[in-house]
C-alpha cells in the first residue's frame, strides 16, 4: 500500500513509518511547512519515500492520511482526486470546548482518527465516521540511571503558550526540585518563570540526545494543563522514569498507580517529586512499573496492528 502523508509530527510519524507499507511524504525546494520531506532528526527506514508534487498525480496512492485542514485542498490541487483518506487528529480541541467542530465533521469519503479516547469524547464530528488509535512509541529501552536529582520537563514554547504548558507552575516544581526543561523554544523560561539559573535550565536537543538526557534525570514532572497526550510522557515511561503529572486530559488512562503520581493537588505532586528525588530505591521501583505500562498500551506492536486493520478496512 501506497500512503500519503505529510511531515507534521516528527515523533508520531517515527512510530507509524514502522509499518510494512511504502510512506510517500511530499518535498519542496524550500522545505517548508507542506514539503518537509523526511525527518533530518528521526531515525526513518528507506520505505520513506521523498515526492515532489507534481509528480503525485502519477504515484498510485492508495491512502493519504490528512492531519491539517488545508490538506485536503494539496489532495485536490496534487493528486487530481480523492483516494481513501484518514483524518489523524493530534490535538485536543481548543476555544469552547463542549462545543467545538471538528473540521473533518461530516466530509465525505473521511474517517476520523483520533490519537486519545479523550480527544474523541471533546471533539463534535456530526456524522463522520470516527475511531481512536491510541499511540505507540519506538522503545528507546530501560535507559533510566536517575543518577542526577533533578526533574526533567519536556515542552515546546513554554514562554509563549503560558499556562497550556504549566509554565507558571515551574517555580513550585523547581523548589521541589531542580529543573532541566528540554524542548523547542525554552530559551528564557527560566526568567519568565522568575526562576535563578541553578533551578531551571533550558535545553534543546535532537530526538536521539533527549533520550539518553531524560534518562539521567531522577523523575520525568509533566506539567501540562491541557494537551492531547504528551508523547514525551510515554517516552519518559518507556525509558523506565518515575513520572509525576497533572491529572489532565488523557493522562489518568495513561498512568496507572503504580507508575508514578497523577493529581491536581500541586502539594500532591511536589510532595512526589521530593520523594523520588530523595529516594532513588523508590524511584526506580515506580520507574519500572511505568515502562511496564507504557509496553502494555503504548507498545508499537500493538499501535501497528490497530493502524494495519484500520488502513485496510478504509482501503478496500
Amino acid at each position: 500500500m501506497r500512503i500519503l502523508l505529510w511531515h507534521v509530527h516528527g515523533s508520531w510519524t517515527t512510530a507509524f513509518v514502522q509499518g510494512p507499507h511504502t510512506y510517500v511524504v511530499p518535498v519542496t525546494p524550500d522545505r517548508g511547512p507542506d514539503g518537509l520531506g523526511r525527518a533530518r532528526t528521526f531515525d526513518w527506514p528507506d520505505s520513506v519515500v521523498e515526492m515532489p508534487p507534481e509528480r503525485l498525480r502519477d504515484a498510485d496512492i492508495d491512502v493519504v492520511v490528512l492531519q491539517r485542514p488545508h490538506e485536503l485542498a494539496l489532495v485536490d490541487a496534487w493528486l487530481g482526486r480523492r483516494p481513501p483518506m484518514i483524518w489523524l487528529e493530534h490535538n485536543a480541541p481548543h476555544g469552547d470546548v463542549p462545543d467545538t467542530r471538528h473540521p473533518a465533521a461530516d466530509v465525505p469519503g473521511v474517517t476520523l482518527v483520533h490519537v486519545t479516547h479523550f480527544n474523541r469524547l471533546m471533539w463534535d464530528a456530526g456524522r463522520t465516521p470516527t475511531t481512536v488509535v491510541e499511540h505507540g512509541i519506538v522503545d528507546p529501552g530501560p535507559r533510566w540511571t536517575g543518577e542526577l536529582p533533578r526533574a526533567a520537563v519536556v515542552v515546546n514554547e513554554p514562554v509563549r503558550r503560558g499556562r497550556t504548558t504549566g509554565t507558571d507552575l515551574l517555580p513550585a516544581f523547581a523548589d521541589a526540585a531542580p529543573l532541566d526543561v528540554f524542548g523547542m523554544g525554552t530559551e528564557g523560561v527560566a526568567a519568565h518563570a522568575g526562576l535563578p539559573a541553578d533551578r531551571c535550565r533550558a535545553h534543546e536537543l535532537t530526538q536521539r540526545d533527549l533520550h539518553a538526557e531524560l534518562a539521567h534525570r531522577r523523575v520525568y514532572v509533566h506539567p501540562v494543563r491541557w494537551t492531547s497526550l504528551g508523547l514525551s510522557l510515554l517516552e519518559a515511561m518507556h525509558l523506565a522514569m518515575p513520572v509525576v503529572a497533572l491529572a489532565t486530559t488523557e493522562v489518568t488512562e495513561a498512568v496507572p498507580p503504580g507508575a508514578g503520581v497523577v493529581s491536581n493537588r500541586i502539594d500532591v505532586l511536589t510532595d512526589a517529586v521530593r520523594e523520588f528525588v530523595a529516594d532513588p530505591l523508590y524511584a526506580r521501583s515506580v520507574g519500572e512499573g511505568a515502562r511496564a505500562a507504557a509496553l502494555a498500551r503504548y507498545g508499537l506492536p500493538r499501535f501497528l496492528d490497530d493502524w494495519e486493520r484500520l488502513l485496510k478496512e478504509v482501503a478496500r
